[in-house]
């Protein structure tokens, strides 16, 4: 299978300084033309052992400190960043022939945050995060329903935030700005941290 790209390439004026900023022109750019939940990434971690692994998560929000997930805190991939605090994210929005990666640091939000928007989260959410214990062995699906029925039992009204819930910010000391070219000349962009700010470089395809 082969696609060819021909949608209009970037450049660094295109881009700006700031990878922040140019990452939400490309975000809402992406969610304006239709893309199905741009705010999926596909986060990749690795264990103790360098052995990688990679699932897609939800963007949550992100600043100039970085871009924030939330997640069970004894699933498989924060074991993996307890002892490898490194990720790497891909937005893969192929309908708009672009992708945006990052890779950097990662620390656990704040207790306050993972509060706040835990209480946002709809209420069928809230309970699946206290019925899952994730990444476990469960041995029948009618085993996680039941789990699920007792938890909406015990919490008939607000659903408190799990304490072994929370979320992470990957901190970039990457950015990489991708898009499809005729001839796969893609463009690929990348911001670079460095003591003096962004360093940007254009990469061959």
């Amino acid at each position: 299978m082969r696609r060819a790209y021909e949608r209009a390439g970037v450049d660094v004026g295109d881009l700006g300084p700031d990878p922040v900023v140019a990452f939400g022109r490309w975000f809402a750019d992406a969610a304006a033309a239709g893309v199905a939940e741009p705010n999926a990434m596909v986060l990749a971690t690795a264990d103790a052992a360098g052995a990688p692994s990679a699932r897609t998560v939800l963007l949550k929000g992100y600043d100039g400190r970085g871009l924030r997930f939330f997640t069970n805190l004894g699933s498989a991939k924060a074991a993996e960043l307890a002892v490898n605090p490194r990720a790497a994210l891909v937005f893969p929005w192929h309908a708009v022939s672009r992708q945006v990666r990052v890779v950097g640091t990662v620390v656990e939000v704040g207790r306050d945050e993972v509060e706040v928007y835990f209480a946002s989260r709809p209420r069928d959410a809230q309970l699946g995060a206290w019925a899952s214990e994730q990444s476990t062995v469960v041995p029948s699906r009618a085993a996680l329903d039941a789990a699920l029925a007792e938890v909406a039992a015990r919490f008939p009204g607000d659903v408190p935030t799990p304490p072994g819930w929370g979320g992470y910010r990957v901190v970039p000391q990457t950015w990489e700005f991708w898009a499809g070219r005729a001839g796969r000349l893609h463009d690929r962009l990348r911001y670079r941290r460095t003591e003096q700010g962004w360093t940007i470089e254009r990469l061959a395809p």
